[in-house]
């Protein structure tokens, strides 16, 4: 008689050279949102602040980099004096988000409306935004 077991060893280690091709394959899932313009410290987060990271990452950052430290060529830090609350209010980005901006202080074009947001998810954006300026400095 016969033994199966060479043959079950033989599609085993088949099976598991596949399997590590498949995962070798797979892209690494941490996101790289580019060379920041600034350096930004994240405070602890709470509340709305929290909420808005999520949204942010998820909605602004490919543009505006991670924790809003702009990207190199493609969009300006919002963790910046320019975006202080005296100069755009928090009233500025729910219509930059919803309706569109255009370009009035930074080269890098107008910005588009953010499909698929709310007011109440800019309004957590918002606070996380509002938030890393005041760490940064900016209030």
């Amino acid at each position: 008689m016969k033994s199966k077991i060479p043959a079950g060893i033989a599609a085993l280690m088949l099976l598991t050279g596949l399997l590590w091709r498949f995962i070798e394959a797979q892209p690494e899932t941490t996101e790289d949102f580019g060379t920041p313009l600034v350096k930004v410290e994240v405070p602890k987060l709470q509340g709305e602040a929290k909420a808005g990271k999520g949204l942010f990452n998820g909605n602004c950052a490919s543009c505006h980099g991670a924790n809003a430290a702009g990207r190199e060529g493609v969009a300006p830090p919002l963790v910046h004096r320019i975006y202080e609350p005296s100069h755009h209010s928090d009233g500025a980005f729910v219509i930059a988000a919803l309706q569109g901006v255009r370009a009035h202080h930074w080269p890098f074009g107008d910005m588009p409306k953010v499909e698929g947001v709310t007011q109440e998810d800019v309004v957590k954006i918002i606070a996380y935004v509002r938030a890393l300026q005041k760490a940064n400095g900016i209030f």
